[in-house]
């Protein structure tokens, strides 16, 4: 059974930093993606950034330059890193993780950010 726990969500001024954390348990194939995802009200579901075990990362235009996404591979955790964050950026931030026979993902963690 694997578990994906997410941290690090809450309330920031535009232009402000949050760091978010996800850390995953149980049996999880070592070669996989981890990554984030977000639904803003109203909307579906979008890609953030992703990044794989070998270090690839892929991050959506619209956080380019101002979101950063990390892994420890040792401790199955990602990040990510927000910085000069817009109130168009505020949504449930979703992380996920994918292998070959396996798709799974966390709660979810609010992120507001006020103008």
């Amino acid at each position: 059974q694997v578990q994906l726990v997410e941290s690090g969500g809450g309330l920031v001024q535009a232009g402000g930093s949050l760091r978010l954390s996800c850390a995953a348990s149980g049996s999880i194939f070592r070669i996989n993606v981890m990554g984030w995802y977000r639904q803003a009200p109203g909307k579906q579901r979008e890609l953030v950034a992703i990044m794989g075990s070998g270090g690839s990362t892929n991050y959506a235009n619209s956080v380019k330059g101002r979101f950063t996404i990390s892994r420890d591979n040792a401790k199955n955790t990602v990040y990510l890193q927000m910085n000069s964050v817009k109130p168009e950026d505020t949504a449930v931030y979703y992380c996920r993780l994918q292998y070959a026979t396996g798709d799974y993902w966390g709660q979810g963690t609010q992120v507001t950010v006020s103008s």
